[in-house]
C-alpha cells in the first residue's frame, strides 16, 4: 500500500520518512494518478482543515477514492464540535487531573505529536486524546477552575505552528510511528489486518499459538496481520480489516473498536451488531422463540415475575446475567432459597435476567460457523465434578473438560444444520453455536460471537486449514470491497 504524506508545500517540509512519498495537497487533489491510485494511506498534514479548505478536501477525497485518511473527515468535524470535546474531557477526567496536578498556572497547552509529548509523564493522556481524535498533530488546551482541570479545546495544528525545539522530537515520532508498522514486514502485502488481543486475559478466545497461526495464514493470502491491543484504538483507520480475538462486551473497548472500525470502512469480525446480539442472553432468548429455534425452556425474569420461576421451570434451574460469557455470570439454583438469593443478586445489576430449565448433559456440541458455513465441530465435555464445561478455581485458574474435535462431515448432520441455521440468524461472521442433547432433543443454548479457536483443540482435525479459511474469508470480503470501489 502506498503511503502518502500530504502537505501544502513539499519544499517547506524538511522531515524525511523512509517508505513514504511527500505530495503537495493540490497535486493530490487534482492529479489523475492519485485519483486512479488503487490503495493508499494518506497522512494529511495541511495547514488548515476548515470546512471546504484544501486540508478538508484532502481527507474528504481520500475517503471517496478508497484511501485511508488520517485525520479522517469524521475526526476533523468531531474536533469542531464542542460537545464532543466536552464529552472527552468528562471521560478522561481522572487521567487529566492526575497528569496536570503538578501544574500551578490557570492554563496549560499540551502538544501531541502522533500520540506523544516531549514530556513523558503526559504520554498516557496524549495517547488517550489521540485515540479519541486520531490526528498526527494536535494541541490540547486545558483550563483550571477551583483546582479542577478541564479540556477547553482540542485542535489540529500545522507544521509551522510547532516550536523549533520540538521539531527534532517530531521527527523521532514520525519515524517511530511508521517504523512500528514497517519493521515486522518482509513482504509487500495487499491488505493489512489488525488482530485485537489482550495478552493478560485469562479466558482469551485464542492462545498465542493460534494467533501466530492466524498471522501465518494471513501472510499466505497476501495479508499482513498485526496483533494490537486496546492502546492502538487511534490507529484503527490505518488497517483494512479488524479481527477481534478478545472477549467482547458492549460496555467495553472491544465494542468501541468494532464501531470505529466499521465506521472507517474496515471488514470487521466481530462486527458491532454481532457483539450486541451475542453478548445479551435476553436478546437471544427472544430471537430463538421468534424463529422457533429449539432451546431449553426459558423465562425472561423481571421483578414482577421472579416468584414464578420455580413453578414454570422447576428446580434445579439455571440463571444467567444477560451479558455473561465463558460460564461467568451463570449460576444453578437447586433450592427455592438459592433461587431467591441468586435472583436478588442478578436483578440488582440488570432489569432482566434469563432463567432456563436445567438440561443435564455430559457435553455440549460447539458448531463453529464462518460466513454461513460450518467450519469445525467440537464436543466440549463438562469439567470434572462440575455441571459446566469450565470451572473457575480462582480468578486466574480454570479447569476444563475434555475437548473432542470432529470433521464437519463426520458430525451428526442435524447438529451441524441446527448450528448453521441459528448462526445465520445473527449475522455472517464467525460464531460458535452451543447445542445440548437432552431427552432426545437438540437444544440451542447460545450463539457466541467470538468462539474459541485454540491451537490443538478446534484446529485438531483440519489443522492449518482452519486458519486459512478464516483469512480467506477476510481476503474475499476485502477483494469485494475493492472491486465495489471500481479499483
Amino acid at each position: 500500500m502506498t503511503v502518502l504524506v500530504v502537505v501544502d508545500n513539499p519544499n517547506a517540509w524538511p522531515l524525511d520518512v523512509p517508505g513514504t512519498a511527500v505530495v503537495a495537497a493540490r497535486e493530490y487533489l487534482t492529479d489523475p494518478r492519485f485519483v486512479a491510485l488503487k490503495r493508499a494511506k494518506v497522512f494529511n498534514l495541511c495547514r488548515s482543515y476548515g470546512y471546504q479548505s484544501v486540508g478538508y478536501y484532502v481527507s474528504l477525497l481520500a475517503t471517496a477514492r478508497g484511501h485511508r485518511a488520517v485525520p479522517s473527515v469524521a475526526t476533523v468535524q468531531g474536533l469542531r464540535q464542542s460537545s464532543l470535546v466536552r464529552i472527552a474531557s468528562e471521560e478522561l477526567d481522572g487521567l487529566i487531573q492526575k497528569a496536570l496536578a503538578p501544574i500551578r498556572s490557570a492554563k496549560f497547552d499540551l502538544s501531541i505529536y502522533f500520540g506523544r509529548n516531549m514530556t513523558g509523564r503526559y504520554d498516557r493522556l496524549c495517547q488517550a486524546l489521540f485515540n479519541g481524535f486520531p490526528a498526527p498533530l494536535l494541541r490540547a488546551e486545558f483550563v483550571r477552575t477551583e483546582q479542577t482541570w478541564r479540556l477547553h479545546a482540542l485542535r489540529l495544528i500545522a507544521y509551522n505552528e510547532i516550536p523549533e525545539p520540538h521539531r527534532e522530537f517530531l521527527q523521532a515520532q514520525l519515524l517511530r510511528f511508521f517504523e512500528s508498522r514497517q519493521s515486522s514486514r518482509r513482504f509487500r502485502p495487499r491488505y493489512e489486518l489488525a488482530i485485537l488481543v489482550n495478552p493478560d486475559e485469562v479466558d482469551a478466545p485464542s492462545d498465542e499459538r493460534a494467533i501466530r497461526n492466524f498471522v501465518k495464514a494471513a501472510k499466505r493470502l497476501e495479508i499482513a496481520a498485526v496483533p494490537i491491543d486496546k492502546h492502538h484504538y487511534g490507529r484503527i483507520a490505518e488497517y483494512d480489516a479488524l479481527f477481534i480475538r478478545e472477549t467482547t462486551a458492549v460496555n467495553h473497548h472491544t465494542y468501541r473498536f468494532a464501531r470505529r472500525a466499521e465506521a472507517e470502512g474496515l471488514v470487521v469480525i466481530d462486527d458491532p451488531e454481532s457483539i450486541v446480539r451475542c453478548t445479551n442472553k435476553v436478546y437471544q432468548a427472544e430471537l430463538f422463540e421468534r424463529h422457533r429455534i429449539s432451546a431449553p425452556k426459558t423465562l425472561v425474569v423481571h421483578k414482577d415475575n421472579a416468584a414464578s420461576v420455580a413453578d414454570v421451570l422447576g428446580l434445579p434451574c439455571v440463571l444467567k446475567q444477560p451479558d455473561s460469557s465463558f460460564s461467568a455470570g451463570v449460576v444453578k439454583a437447586h433450592t427455592a432459597e438459592e433461587l431467591e438469593s441468586h435472583l436478588q443478586n442478578l436483578l440488582s445489576r440488570s432489569e432482566l435476567v434469563v432463567a432456563q430449565e436445567f438440561a443435564r448433559s455430559d457435553f455440549d456440541w460447539r458448531v463453529g460457523v464462518l460466513g454461513g458455513q460450518a467450519l469445525y465441530v467440537c464436543k466440549y465435555h463438562m469439567a470434572k465434578g462440575h455441571w459446566q464445561i469450565q470451572k473457575a478455581s480462582s480468578p486466574t485458574e480454570r479447569k476444563y473438560g475434555k475437548v473432542e474435535t470432529l470433521a464437519v462431515q463426520d458430525a451428526p448432520r442435524d447438529v451441524v444444520e441446527l448450528g448453521v441455521q441459528t448462526a445465520n440468524l445473527v449475522g455472517n461472521g464467525l460464531y460458535g453455536v452451543d447445542i445440548k442433547e437432552f431427552q432426545g432433543r437438540l437444544l440451542v443454548v447460545e450463539v457466541n460471537d467470538n468462539p474459541s479457536v485454540e491451537a490443538g483443540f478446534e484446529d485438531a482435525v483440519i489443522k492449518d486449514a482452519l486458519y486459512d479459511e478464516v483469512m480467506a474469508y477476510f481476503r474475499e470480503q476485502l477483494d469485494r470491497r475493492v472491486q465495489g470501489m471500481g479499483t
